[in-house]
């Protein structure tokens, strides 16, 4: 049992340091390749969101660099993650991409305390890491203190199918079938049971587009993926009034609401 925000830091930590280097396979095995999938729709959403904006993302939760290298297609990119066993294989990947490096800067640090200046991104993206956020209400702020005035947040993460027949077979395969074969292909039983109880531990798509809102962010909203497997979240930190901010211009009185 893990009995404080400290702990849970640890403990997820060394399980992704432990199943670093099947990570890659394991993603794409284990979802059918559709993880390849969303993190396209991602580049897809983002672009459409930054509407021709230039600057900085921090891909936050970078892992092995993944979308990160979808993201860098078109901005400078920043990754950044806590477990440094991932941040050595996404540089290797970089150095095999060729120019990876000249758009993609790779950090070290917590997403309960970024060490980044405030207001330093255009926008910040998360896939498959929020959930694993020791305290997530105080992760949700540190990323909205980072990003611009106006500035995207995109989060993908996993959620609760919504097609009854659907739901019935991803919980039998996400809680009898995914761990046998994570632990078979990894040898790390834990991580792949941690996997499915960390995915009904998160809210659902609408309690957690409310968490966005509490935390600050506005114009949030969410799209399904695969019948609810996974679901991308979106939200903006409101413009200063005065200051239409890098992205898109927001009505004052939101400001003054949030």
């Amino acid at each position: 049992m893990i009995r404080s925000p400290d702990e849970k830091s640890r403990r997820v930590r060394e399980m992704f340091a432990g199943i670093a280097r099947r990570y890659d396979f394991l993603n794409h095995f284990l979802s059918l390749g559709t993880d390849i999938y969303w993190r396209k729709r991602v580049f897809r959403r983002m672009t459409a969101l930054l509407d021709g904006a230039d600057g900085r993302i921090l891909d936050l939760c970078c892992g092995t660099g993944d979308l990160a290298l979808e993201l860098a297609r078109r901005w400078k990119v920043v990754g950044c993650d806590f477990c440094h066993p991932m941040l050595v294989l996404a540089g290797q990947k970089l150095v095999r991409r060729g120019n990876g490096r000249q758009v993609i800067r790779l950090a070290e640090g917590d997403a309960l305390q970024l060490p980044f200046a405030d207001a330093s991104f255009l926008a910040v993206t998360v896939a498959f890491g929020v959930r694993n956020f020791a305290d997530i209400d105080r992760g949700l702020r540190e990323i909205r203190r980072v990003l611009r005035p106006g500035g995207v947040l995109g989060v993908l993460e996993f959620s609760h199918p919504v097609v009854p027949v659907f739901r019935g077979i991803f919980r039998f395969y996400f809680q009898r079938i995914l761990p046998r074969l994570g632990h078979w292909v990894s040898g790390d039983r834990s991580a792949y049971t941690y996997l499915p109880a960390s995915v009904g531990d998160f809210p659902a798509a609408e309690p957690f587009r409310e968490m966005l809102q509490v935390c600050g962010f506005v114009e949030t909203a969410f799209e399904r993926f695969t019948g609810g497997v996974a679901a991308l979240h979106v939200g903006r930190r409101p413009s200063l009034r005065g200051n239409e901010g890098p992205v898109a211009r927001e009505r004052a009185d939101e400001n003054e609401a949030s």
